[in-house]
């Protein structure tokens, strides 16, 4: 989301980003449960403009990751419960969280028949891994034996290989990691782990804008900024097959025009509403409309790396959080479609803790002003909040700055950017102003994907430069507790901390404000708040 992006960055006001197995959604339309459907169907799905090509290691946003999960499976997945489910693997097997030994099922191909063996996957993760192919979300690596050798932080590589993975036979590999991990096989889930066939390495730019995937799809065509297409891959050996002939997945410039389109038909599924359509979709869709919580958490950064941030008392940060008045946000602006954050962690991952910010979450205009003033004040006493004009945002980024100027008198103003991918892109440049809006949803179901992965230093995830040692210490130490109870209490000792130094400002928790079409049914939506294509039945005409 891996915001992500690392992970998953959610692109819109209202969902996105990773997980395959459905936790809930809405129910099917009048009639569906004796409507004949068509196995061979296409329907459409709306989206936007991936930021890269379509590399499993270089997505870190919902756009890409959604046609990305379509076209690789990962070794494993988790099923609503946060259960591990395998995939790919037949067996991820370890007896000290250090060396793992994974056993592939046999049979799996990719989409160019060629067969998926342990190589695939060995020599996928290397690739990656090595800083020379610029993959956005080569950090993931880094807790593999050798990985320091092949992109260390300072000088260049002594390796072109992380000593880490060893090919046992076609259907085996190990993982060796630098130190003891309980939770690793969490990560496994992500599709930064994807395997890639020998085709990719002849030409990765051409593989990313025509990918060749394991997945329950096969690529069709990209036609840029204004869809992707995919088609059922009928020789897919992994548990989710398509129950359809395949997706488009349809570019939009706003959730506005997409809503429009979903009720006259011309888009299927819909993974957002606007908020100006929030208090009448229900209506308008009865049982096709859906509103469940998922596992994402919307925050403002802060780009540390600028002049008006560098060295800021975090003081200033606090009392800008307690400006913003989220309850009426989230009941106005929002018509209830958010819960106002009181953490870092979203809902429903393992770890989570309610009420972990203590006050910098609750509105408190006195309190606000008083602790922007002990910090030495806002730089220039003016703020903005960058964010996609084509994700829903406006509305609640000029609340939140409303809200803030009537409580401090610091003036804050958006900071709009065409669309995700320039948003994105300029993150990725360094070229934020001031703030940012940043929404992040889970890619494996625990706690250290909402703390390591965003706010560790070195992290991909990091993208406004907050660093803090001893954070950055106490991450190492969770990373190496002995057991996955002992890592989950470390790390919320953490999150704990994080009002202390304020990497972010929390908002609120996501959940799936979205619907469908009277041409499809078993529509849903899984914890990650991505519709699950795989599940959706076509309608016969």
């Amino acid at each position: 989301m891996r915001g992500a992006k690392s992970a998953k960055w959610v692109a819109i006001a209202a969902v996105v980003a990773l997980g395959a197995t459905a936790c809930g959604g809405g129910g099917d339309s009048k009639g569906d449960s004796k409507a004949a459907v068509d196995p061979n169907g296409i329907f459409s799905v709306e989206s936007g403009e991936p930021q890269n090509p379509l590399q499993p290691a270089n997505t870190m946003e919902s756009y890409g990751s959604l046609v990305v999960k379509s076209l690789f499976s990962q070794l494993v997945s988790y099923d609503s419960a946060g259960k591990i489910v395998m995939v790919n693997a037949q067996s991820v097997d370890s007896k000290d969280n250090k060396t793992f030994t994974v056993k592939l099922k046999s049979g799996w191909k990719f989409h160019d028949g060629t067969p998926v063996t342990a190589t695939s996957y060995v020599k996928a993760w290397n690739w990656a891994a090595n800083p020379a192919n610029k993959q956005t979300n080569s950090f993931w690596f880094s807790d593999i034996q050798g990985y320091d050798q092949v992109a260390p932080a300072k000088g260049k590589p002594k390796a072109t290989e992380m000593s880490g993975l060893k090919v046992v036979d076609d259907n085996t590999f190990t993982i060796t990691l630098s130190k003891p991990m309980p939770y690793f096989v969490y990560k496994l889930g992500y599709e930064v782990f994807s395997p890639l066939p020998e085709s990719f390495y002849k030409d990765p730019k051409a593989a990313g804008e025509h990918p060749i995937g394991n997945g329950p799809y096969k690529f069709v065509s990209w036609q840029h900024k204004k869809q992707i297409q995919v088609a059922k891959y009928a020789d897919y050996k992994g548990p989710d097959a398509a129950k359809n002939g395949g997706v488009i997945f349809k570019n939009y410039a706003s959730p506005e025009t997409a809503y429009e389109d979903l009720k006259s038909g011309n888009v299927d599924v819909l993974t957002q509403i606007a908020p100006k359509d929030l208090p009448v979709y229900k209506q308008d869709l009865g049982s096709r409309a859906i509103d469940q919580s998922f596992s994402g958490v919307q925050t403002i950064a802060v780009a540390y790396y600028t002049k008006q941030w560098k060295n800021i008392d975090p003081k200033v940060i606090q009392g800008l959080s307690m400006a913003i008045d989220r309850n009426t946000i989230t009941k106005t602006v929002l018509n209830n479609t958010r819960e106002p954050a009181t953490g870092w962690v979203a809902k429903g991952v393992l770890g989570y803790k309610p009420n972990v910010a203590g006050d910098v979450t609750t509105y408190n205009p006195t309190k606000a002003k008083q602790l922007i003033k002990e910090g030495g004040g806002v730089p220039g006493n003016k703020i903005s909040i960058q964010y996609n004009a084509d994700g829903g945002h406006k509305d609640w980024v000029d609340a939140v700055c409303n809200s803030i100027t009537n409580a401090t008198g610091v003036k804050c103003v958006g900071d709009s950017k065409a669309d995700f991918q320039a948003d994105l892109n300029a993150r990725d440049a360094k070229q934020v102003k001031s703030l940012y809006r940043s929404g992040w949803v889970l890619d494996y179901p625990f706690i250290a994907n909402f703390i390591r992965d965003l706010y560790g230093s070195k992290s991909d995830g990091n993208q406004g430069g907050f660093s803090n040692k001893k954070i950055d210490d106490e991450i190492a130490a969770a990373d190496s507790a002995s057991t996955l109870e002992e890592s989950e209490q470390k790390y919320q000792e953490i999150e704990a901390q994080l009002k202390d130094s304020m990497p972010s400002i929390p908002l609120w928790y996501y959940k799936v404000n979205a619907g469908y079409s009277e041409k499809v049914s078993g529509v849903k939506f899984n914890q990650a708040g991505d519709p699950v294509l795989e599940g959706v039945q076509v309608i016969k005409k």
